[in-house]
């Protein structure tokens, strides 16, 4: 088997600066990587990983060879693949494979040796190392137990092919833990999408009129930062009920079609294709920004404006800029790719601690209890969801009340 395939080692001394950086500010994970020397809880196991490959990834990675997994490892998007992190793995000996900017057939060969590993245990982030196996190479899931999901496309992906009967082996949907979605998902992808923005373009939020497709975890926290930072913010949703909340939130609510000629800065996290078509791109004024939160590049219809433009250039290092018809130009940042890391070092790294923590823990579940599981998408235990909020708390020196036997008494009873 192939042992690596990367950019460079010689870029190893600064990855690893970056993964010592965030290990300092990830208590939790390493916590879990003193137990894990210990208790050596996944000695003998092969596991496969495609997660955005930067240094909390990487730190992620190295817990889990710390509990004995035999890892091997890709990124999950070719833009936030960092390569100097990739070769601080490379340079540890963990079997890693993965270039920033690598094409789509080098993605897809990257994919294919990391399942080569015929991993026992699968860490995905999208949905493409179980997408290929149930696709195109069966035989690379022959040992599969189960695995994780990191985020909302991947789980919608499975949770599709439960309903269809194919999925071979359960998965937990990491993405739907409480210590995930409520954080990571709204708090880091709030923080890391506007630090991304603004060091991308070094413009200023406050005054303008920021569009927000969708009002998911993720739109709730891009929404709530773009305000605080003073701009004018624009929901728009297909779902009544989260459109509502939006609206009691203190947003407006419209149409895509509505408003896309008011937009200064439009911002997709859907999970959805053409959130932003051509049709609302003509709509929008000479200089709009777009760019894209979700996990794949098809919010933004990317392939729709490459056809239509009739001149491209590069504005400014992950700034495309697209001259249209009517003579206006459109700023696209990042590709259309996932703009908080594909431009950008993703989400925090305190919060990172806790999904990656959920992750471990995951990972454990699956694998003291694969036995009893069914080839379905599984939920994340309260248990789980609860001994990382509280050490958290610990990690910050919070304490919290605890309930008194007549307040339990009480709560349990239905007299009164």
């Amino acid at each position: 088997m192939i042992q690596n395939e990367i950019k460079d080692i010689g870029l190893a001394v600064s990855g690893r600066q970056k993964i010592d950086w965030v290990k300092k500010h990830m208590p939790l994970l390493s916590g879990l990587e003193k137990e894990f020397r210990e208790t050596r809880p996944f000695e003998g196991l092969r596991v496969s990983l495609s997660v955005h490959m930067e240094a909390k990834t990487a730190y992620l990675c190295e817990v889990l060879a710390a509990g004995g997994a035999d890892m091997a490892v890709t990124g999950s998007n070719v833009l936030s693949t960092q390569d100097d992190v990739a070769a601080a793995l490379a340079a540890a000996g963990m079997k890693i494979y993965a270039i920033h900017g690598a094409t789509q057939e080098q993605y897809d060969r990257h994919i294919e040796l990391t399942l080569e590993h015929k991993p026992h245990l699968i860490i995905d982030d999208g949905g493409d190392l179980v997408g290929l196996i149930h696709h195109r190479r069966p035989d690379l899931g022959s040992e599969v137990l189960g695995g994780c999901e990191e985020t909302t496309t991947g789980v919608i992906r499975l949770k599709a092919m439960e309903r269809e009967g194919i999925l071979k082996f359960p998965m937990v949907a990491v993405n739907d833990a409480q210590c995930k979605h409520l954080f990571d998902n709204r708090y880091g992808t709030g923080q890391s999408v506007w630090d991304s923005i603004m060091r991308n373009t070094n413009l200023i939020i406050a005054g303008k009129t920021v569009v927000v497709g969708g009002y998911g975890w993720c739109s709730r926290g891009i929404a709530m930062r773009a305000a605080a930072l003073g701009a004018r913010v624009i929901v728009t949703e297909i779902d009544p009920v989260k459109a509502i909340e939006a609206k009691m939130d203190g947003y407006d609510v419209m149409t895509m079609d509505q408003a896309a000629p008011f937009g200064d800065i439009f911002v997709t996290a859907t999970g959805c294709i053409r959130t932003i078509s051509l049709e609302h791109m003509m709509a929008m004024k000479d200089g709009a920004i777009l760019c894209n939160a979700g996990h794949f590049n098809v919010e933004v219809d990317m392939l729709a404006i490459e056809e239509a433009a009739l001149e491209k250039k590069e504005m400014r290092r992950n700034v495309m800029g697209y001259r249209l018809k009517n003579g206006r130009w459109l700023n696209i940042l990042a590709e259309g790719r996932l703009v908080n890391i594909a431009a950008a070092d993703g989400h925090p790294a305190e919060i990172m601690d806790m999904s990656f923590a959920v992750q471990c823990l995951s990972a454990l579940y699956v694998k003291d209890n694969y036995k009893h599981l069914e080839n379905k998408v599984i939920d994340v235990s309260a248990e789980i969801d609860g001994i990382v909020a509280e050490r958290k708390l610990a990690s910050w020196g919070i304490a919290i009340d605890r309930l008194t036997p007549d307040q339990e008494k009480y709560l349990n009873s239905w007299e009164g």
